[in-house]
């Protein structure tokens, strides 16, 4: 099976009805850099990512369909890093308060939590610098869920 040049990729951008606005593109734009910024404070706790991207959320649910997708969509990425990065603080934090061993098992997982976070660090700079131009950037799975959520007529 050939897959079309634009089905192989996990991020797409994709064709607008209209053009946003100045201010359309600065918030969703925002609704990444606000998980970027979250990264940077909340480093050893995970939640304050999703915390600050559910605040920026929240903040524009009365906004543009654009603005709107975008930080539905900025808050899926954060929901299920959230997750991930749950799992590897805990897990440190048996092993440094607890004592408990550590192992190749350990090690695999953070090393595929450091790709991960690595990775939507790069996608969510990229997403930012694009939907800055008016660009709609869609993730692979978070855009498809996006659709089916956010309302275009709100």
């Amino acid at each position: 099976m050939v897959l079309e040049p634009d089905k192989r990729l996990m991020i797409q951008i994709k064709e607008l009805d209209h053009t946003p606005s100045e201010h359309e593109c600065e918030a969703a734009s925002n609704s990444y850099v606000m998980s970027l910024v979250a990264i940077i404070v909340g480093l050893p706790l995970p939640i304050v990512n999703l915390i600050a991207t559910l605040i920026f959320f929240l903040g524009n649910r009365k906004s543009s369909f654009f603005v709107r997708w975008h930080c539905t969509q900025a808050l899926f990425s954060q929901l299920v890093l959230v997750f991930i990065n749950s799992i590897g603080f805990w897990w440190t934090v048996s092993i440094v308060l607890y004592h408990d061993p550590v192992t190749n098992a350990y090690f695999a997982y953070i090393l595929t939590l450091l790709i991960i976070n690595i990775s939507e660090f790069i996608a969510t700079i990229y997403t930012a610098i694009q939907t800055r131009k008016g660009r709609q950037v869609e993730w692979w799975v978070y855009g498809a869920l996006c659709h089916q959520i956010v309302p275009k007529d709100a």
